[in-house]
């Protein structure tokens, strides 16, 4: 299967999870026909915006930080992210993200569900 880019479903999420601003969504798969991931997107913060602090239960979210830098709080631990770094959060953890940067801070976030 290919899924061409201009196929994806997009979406704005005006302060997620009680976060700031706005976070805006590219769905990458429809994750209701995928056994196994609720989620699978492309997600843009502009600098100031983020995504609040949440917790996962029975699944586990990776971020891949393709893009910009930001600050996670991982299960109640600050620390700054950049291009290249991935963060996993899962088992009753919890985190947000936010962009700390002055460019987007550009991630796939992947839900796995158990």
């Amino acid at each position: 299967m290919v899924i061409h880019r201009n196929e994806m479903k997009v979406e704005d999420k005006e302060k997620m999870r009680d976060g700031k601003g706005s976070a805006h969504f590219t769905y990458l798969l429809d994750g209701s026909k995928e056994t196994n991931a609720r989620m699978f997107a492309e997600i843009t913060l502009e600098p100031g915006c983020s995504i609040g602090y949440h917790k996962h239960e029975s699944e586990t979210e990776y971020y891949f930080i393709l893009s910009g830098s930001g600050l996670v709080n991982d299960n109640g631990k600050e620390v700054t992210v950049k291009q290249g770094d991935a963060i996993i959060t899962g088992h009753g953890a919890s985190h947000s993200i936010e962009n700390t940067g002055t460019d987007p801070l550009v991630f796939h976030a992947v839900i796995v569900t158990y």
